[in-house]
C-alpha cells in the first residue's frame, strides 16, 4: 500500500473510535516500510504474532515503538522477547508467567501482561477458563511474581456473524474485568475486537482493539 493509503486509512479508522480506546496496529507480515508509514502517521503501539519477526523489528524500527505480543507464546521462546516487549496479551497458564518472571527478572524489568481467557465456542482458541480465572489471579503463586503486572484481561470472541453470539461473549469478559478490576487496582486493560468485531467489543466495553488489515490492507497469509 502507498503512504498515502496507510496515513489516510489510519487517521480514518482513529477517528471512528472512542478516543480512550488504544488501537494495536497489527502488522503481522508487513514489511518494515507500511510499519513505517503508519508510525509517520502517528502510530507507537504495533502487534507481533512471531517472535523471530518481532525481534528483527525491533532491532531496526525507531525505539519509541510499543511492541505487544498477540500471538500464543511458547515459553522457550520468551528470552528473545523480555528486554523490550511492552505488553504479551495472551497468557493462558501458571507455566508461561513464571517464565515471563524470570526472563523480566534477569532483564531487571517488570513486563506488563493481560491473562487471555477462553470466551469463544471454538475448541481451537486458547485461555484460562472463566470460573478458573478469578482462583488464578488470587493462588498465592501468581502474587509472588514479581516482575510481572498482571493489567488485564484479553479475549478472542468465536469466528462468527452472529451478532448477538459475539455481543455475548464480549459482555462475558467484560463482567469478569469489572468484577475482578475492583480487587486488582493494576486492571486497566480490556483487549478484545479485531478488524471484523472491534465495532461490537467497544459497545461491550473494550478499551483495547487489535485491527489489521483495515490499517494495513489485507494479510499476506503465506508469511
Amino acid at each position: 500500500m502507498s503512504a498515502s493509503t496507510i496515513e489516510s486509512a489510519l487517521l480514518k479508522f482513529k477517528s471512528s473510535i472512542p478516543s480512550y480506546v488504544d488501537l494495536v496496529a497489527v502488522s503481522k507480515t508487513k514489511p518494515n516500510e507500511d510499519i513505517l508509514l503508519a508510525y509517520n502517521a502517528g502510530q507507537r503501539i504495533f502487534g507481533e504474532n512471531k517472535i523471530q519477526d518481532l525481534v528483527l523489528k525491533q532491532e531496526t524500527l525507531p525505539k519509541d515503538i510499543e511492541w505487544h505480543f498477540i500471538g500464543h507464546l511458547q515459553t522457550n521462546k520468551v528470552k528473545y522477547i523480555a528486554p523490550f516487549v511492552s505488553l504479551i496479551h495472551a497468557i493462558d497458564s501458571i507455566k508461561l508467567l513464571r517464565e515471563i518472571n524470570k526472563r523480566a527478572k534477569q532483564n531487571e524489568r517488570t513486563i506488563d501482561c493481560l491473562l487471555q481467557v477462553k470466551i469463544a465456542q471454538e475448541d481451537s482458541k486458547f485461555g484460562i477458563y472463566p470460573d478458573e480465572l478469578e482462583g488464578f489471579i488470587t493462588s498465592n503463586e501468581v502474587k509472588s511474581l514479581s516482575n510481572i503486572s498482571i493489567n488485564g484481561l484479553m479475549g478472542m470472541a468465536s469466528n462468527t456473524k452472529n451478532d448477538v453470539q459475539l455481543k455475548s461473549e464480549f459482555g462475558q469478559l467484560n463482567l469478569l474485568y469489572n468484577r475482578i478490576k475492583i480487587s486488582n487496582p493494576a486492571f486497566q486493560t480490556l483487549s478484545m475486537g479485531m478488524s471484523g468485531d472491534y465495532r461490537l467489543a467497544i459497545d461491550e466495553g473494550s478499551n483495547m482493539i487489535r485491527v489489521g488489515s483495515s490499517i494495513f490492507g489485507a494479510r499476506n497469509y503465506s508469511k
